[in-house]
Formats: C-alpha cells, sequence, structure tokens
C-alpha cells in the first residue's frame, strides 16, 4: 500500500471504530500519517470525514480501537492536551476571535507552550516582560511570513474572507504542531485564491517541516498537493493510493467521483 514504507508513522489510528448509538460513523479505520507527509482524506458528505478529525483531536473518544500520536496513546486526552503535544487543527466553518485584532488572535494561540508562574503575572516583572517580548516576536514574524502583519492591528472580521482563512491557519501554526489538520480549507473560496492555497500548504509543509492531514471537497486541488489520498464511504475507508491510483480506483468512482 502507498506509503507504507515510509518513516515511523507521527500519527496512527488502529481498527478505530465510534458509534453514535445505532450509527457506526466510522468502521475499523487504519490510518498513518509519517512525519513530513502531506496526506488527503476525501469522501462524500457524511463519509465520515469531520468525524475523523474529531478522534483526532480527542473531540470525541473511539468506541474501538486505538490512536497513537508520537509513540504515545492519545486515549483519554482532551484537545488541548493533544495540542500541547503537537496537534493543530482548523474548521470548515472559520473560528477566529473575530472582535480581537489580527495580532492578539495569533498572540492567544502563541501562549499555549508558556510556562509562567502565577506570581511572574501578578507581579509583571522581568521575567514576565521578556516573556511576552518573546511571544510578540514569533507572533509577528509568523504574521510577516504570511503577508498579515499589515493587518496586525484591525479586527479578524474586518479581514477579506481568504485572509481570515489565511489568519487562522497562521493561528493554528503559532501553537507550533507536529501536525496540522485542515478541514476544508478551500470552501467559499473562489479560483484564485484556491491556487494561493494549495502554493500556501505546499509552503507551510515545506517551510515548518511539518504533517499536513487535508479535508477537502475540491477534487482538484487535492489532487494536485497530496502525496496520499485515504477515501472514506459511510465512514469505511474504500481506497487509499497517490492521486493516480485513487483517481482510477472503481469503488471511487462509484462512491465519489462519478463516471
Amino acid at each position: 500500500m502507498a506509503g507504507q514504507g515510509m518513516s515511523a508513522s507521527l500519527l496512527q489510528l488502529e481498527n478505530v471504530t465510534i458509534r453514535f448509538g445505532g450509527l457506526t460513523a466510522v468502521s475499523e479505520l487504519d490510518l498513518q500519517i509519517g512525519a513530513g507527509e502531506l496526506v488527503g482524506l476525501i469522501g462524500p458528505n457524511g463519509a465520515g470525514k469531520t468525524t475523523v478529525f474529531n478522534l483526532i483531536t480527542g473531540v470525541y473518544q473511539p468506541t474501538a480501537g486505538k490512536i497513537s500520536f508520537a509513540s504515545a496513546p492519545t486515549a483519554k486526552l482532551k484537545a488541548h492536551h493533544l495540542a500541547r503535544r503537537g496537534i493543530a487543527r482548523t474548521f470548515q466553518n472559520i473560528r477566529l476571535f473575530s472582535s480581537l485584532t489580527v495580532f492578539d488572535n495569533v498572540r492567544a494561540a502563541a501562549q499555549l507552550h508558556c510556562e509562567r508562574r502565577v506570581i511572574n503575572s501578578l507581579w509583571r516583572g522581568r521575567a514576565f516582560r521578556e516573556g511576552e517580548q518573546e511571544i510578540a516576536r514569533q507572533v509577528m514574524e509568523l504574521l510577516e511570513i504570511f503577508q498579515l502583519g499589515k493587518f496586525r492591528d484591525e479586527s479578524a472580521k474586518s479581514l477579506p474572507y481568504g485572509d481570515q482563512r489565511r489568519l487562522e491557519i497562521v493561528r493554528a501554526l503559532a501553537t507550533k504542531p507536529k501536525l496540522l489538520l485542515l478541514d476544508e480549507p478551500a470552501a467559499g473560496m473562489n479560483p484564485t485564491e484556491k491556487v494561493e492555497l494549495a502554493r500556501l500548504i505546499r509552503f507551510i509543509k515545506d517551510k515548518f517541516q511539518i504533517s499536513i492531514l487535508l479535508v477537502e471537497h475540491d477534487m482538484q486541488l487535492v489532487m494536485e498537493i497530496c502525496e496520499r489520498i485515504v477515501v472514506l464511504d459511510y465512514g469505511i475507508k474504500i481506497a487509499e493510493g497517490n492521486p493516480d491510483e485513487v483517481r482510477k480506483n472503481p469503488k471511487v468512482i462509484a462512491a465519489y467521483l462519478g463516471d
């Protein structure tokens, strides 16, 4: 199977199943993502893609099976614990702090790894000030890399749609992830913005040396940038391989792409 000879898995799902009442949303899913890999997760509406994201990020716990990240089990860990371990995500519907500035949106995320003693925060002495200065430097560096520095004092809601999407990705990167989950980042984008998004995702993978799992309905985007693609249908993995293999797979054509 494509991708099986890769470096040690960063993320591993083994026989993962989740049921809601009588409904099996994901069934016996095996999925591995190696360090530095860019993987697409596709399937028709209701295939279970967002459910898989929610399992990986600790929003849901599997009914059966095992999930490991960086060689350690994730069972019973909440989303904020997994964020500290190095899993970040964006959402299909943009979830920025709309009334906060662009700078403060990213600063809030950058605080994740701050180990500050309460006394430092209350006293606001030298250690506190130096910590704040370092965070501000990191935030501005990220904003400049993604051409958002000029908006630093604007409210997030005032940004054009494509820039809001970019800001959400930057905010996720501020948590210093090893794995970035992108949930339909092209949703609502025009063709020009999608071209820019494809370039941006490749740039992020190379610049930050991280793994990316992409859920996306835009097949052209997925086929263009993903090294490996996993296809779900009704919560069951029906195909996995490189874009050419997936494009030609009869099960995929029947379930998703159409004749």
